[in-house]
């Protein structure tokens, strides 16, 4: 979706009919569209990406801001915020690298007063956040490998990413339909926090609701029917009855 577009759907839900005074700038409607689409990216992990990175020798400890995702301008991609999957080339091929969280890392990996160099084994995620490739961070998300690479490898990792800014209908949005139909709720949530009165923060509450309909109906739509529950950010069938909750007659809670 062009920022244009973008522009027009937020203006609509703020102010419809149109007023014959704008009520937000459209600096600012840009600005809180950037941040909706930011927020988006990461609660959906709609953007996905195989990036790259080279080890170092003997280094363990790799910044997210390290991570290749290719040219921006191109596939509107900024950087990651997290990394899913690890995996290093290995001939024509790839090798799965095991993922750790960063406790068990520590205690089983990096407790050694002698670490020996090999073939990356196991990793973790330390630093949190963003590639902090933007101004919206200017810290970094972070891996470990264990052991500490004896060679220069290739590494490939499936990242989660967020987006560059919209400046112009010509900048590349990464995001992809349907996820789109929910950024202009968001941007609206963000206007009307900014009004500071009660009936605009009712109003806001209600773009919200909306905005998290969306979200939810874009996952339903990009997952399979069969399976469903396979994949990602969909709710487990069985919830209820590992919860010990017994649904009423006709499906009803």
């Amino acid at each position: 979706m062009a920022l244009t577009e973008y522009q027009n759907r937020v203006t609509r839900l703020l102010q419809y009919p149109a007023a014959p005074t704008p009520l937000y700038a459209t600096a600012d409607i840009t600005t809180w569209i950037n941040m909706a689409r930011a927020q988006l990216a990461g609660e959906s992990q709609a953007i996905r990406y195989l990036g790259t990175l080279s080890t170092v020798i003997d280094q363990r400890n790799y910044n997210f801001s390290a991570i290749n995702t290719g040219v921006a301008a191109t596939n509107g991609i900024r950087g990651a915020i997290n990394v899913r999957q690890l995996f290093y080339t290995i001939g024509s091929g790839l090798q799965f690298v095991n993922a750790r969280n960063w406790e068990w890392f520590v205690l089983y990996n990096m407790n050694t007063p002698v670490p020996e160099s090999g073939v990356p084994r196991e990793w973790a995620q330390y630093g949190q956040g963003s590639s902090g490739a933007s101004t919206q961070s200017d810290a970094s998300g972070s891996i470990y490998l264990d052991p500490p690479p004896d060679l220069v490898y290739q590494i490939t990792l499936d990242c989660t990413c967020y987006p560059i800014d919209l400046v112009d209908n010509t900048t590349i949005e990464a995001i992809p339909w349907p996820w789109t139909d929910a950024v202009p709720f968001l941007a609206a949530y963000y206007a009307l926090l900014s009004s500071q009165t009660n009936a605009r923060t009712a109003d806001a509450e209600r773009m919200f609701n909306y905005y998290t309909l969306y979200v939810e109906r874009a996952r339903t739509a990009s997952n399979p029917s069969v399976n469903r529950w396979l994949y990602q950010q969909s709710p487990d069938p069985t919830m209820l009855n590992k919860l010990g909750v017994n649904p009423k007659a006709g499906g009803q809670q």
